[in-house]
């Protein structure tokens, strides 16, 4: 059934608006929000526990402003419900550069470096490492994206290093697996309307997205899918749903599937 499901959302792209961002759930795009735009963004998780048999509820609030075309910057916050009460465990900064691009009419490609700092308290229970909530440490990275059309496509590949967590509870990383790779692809398009008239009107995307890690020292990996459905409201505002599976589980994680709801609100020329 999965396999079925996962089938039936390759065939999807994705759709860019009014300031040209592909507006991918898991990963971001080459391509930067509007300048002087600010988005405010809920992201929440339910993840079936598979060691503890229970559902682990993360929240992650985030903050977003577009400095220039060039520049963009994410303030993230984590709070889990893991240890049966929702606690603040820590909080990421997230940036990036958009340092190439060819723009053509219904068209472009865009290329980006990134990186991110994270902070958390929280146990670290799991051999895979997770700057998205789990761990505390740094990720740098390049992505490429291409849209044509209604279609989009982006993958990227980055560098992730953990440290220990602030609250040193067992399961620390041994110092030659802190290193791991994250690489991802993602796919999606415009679904509805069929036929656009304005920026009024409510867009349905579909997408799936694909995201790998290996840890270098191992050599052990996971490769999850995640198909997505997304509705933009008025160009401004957003709702994504998705489910996260693994299709291959070497590299050990305590919370490999669940489902993701996401809601967003961008405020133009705020900045």
């Amino acid at each position: 059934m999965k396999k079925l499901l996962l089938l039936s959302f390759l065939s999807f792209g994705f759709y860019t608006h009014l300031f040209a961002q592909e507006l991918f759930t898991y990963t971001e795009p080459a391509s930067n929000m509007a300048k002087g735009t600010l988005g405010f963004r809920l992201n929440s998780t339910l993840m079936k526990d598979e060691v503890e048999l229970k559902n682990n509820l993360h929240i992650l609030p985030e903050v977003m402003m577009g400095f220039s075309k060039k520049w963009m910057v994410h303030l993230e916050g984590f709070l889990s419900d893991r240890n049966n009460t929702l606690i603040a465990e820590g909080g990421a900064l997230y940036i990036k550069y958009r340092f190439y691009s060819i723009d053509e009419v219904h068209s472009h490609f865009r290329m980006a470096a990134f990186s991110r700092f994270s902070i958390n308290n929280s146990d670290i229970h799991q051999k895979a490492i997770d700057l998205n909530g789990h761990n505390s440490g740094y990720e740098f990275g390049f992505v490429a994206t291409k849209l044509q059309h209604k279609v989009a496509l982006s993958t990227s590949l980055a560098l992730a290093h953990a440290w220990d967590n602030k609250n040193k509870i067992d399961y620390r990383f041994p110092s030659k697996n802190r290193d791991a790779v994250n690489y991802t692809f993602s796919i999606g398009k415009l679904l509805l309307p069929k036929t656009y008239k304005d920026y009024n009107q409510t867009n349905m995307n579909g997408m799936v997205e694909m995201l790998c890690q290996t840890n270098i020292n191992t050599g052990k990996t996971y490769v999850d899918a995640a198909p997505v459905l997304q509705f933009i409201f008025l160009s401004k505002m957003r709702a994504d749903i998705s489910y996260r599976f693994p299709l291959s589980n070497d590299l050990n994680r305590s919370a490999s599937k669940g489902f993701l709801l996401r809601l967003e609100y961008n405020v133009f020329n705020a900045l």
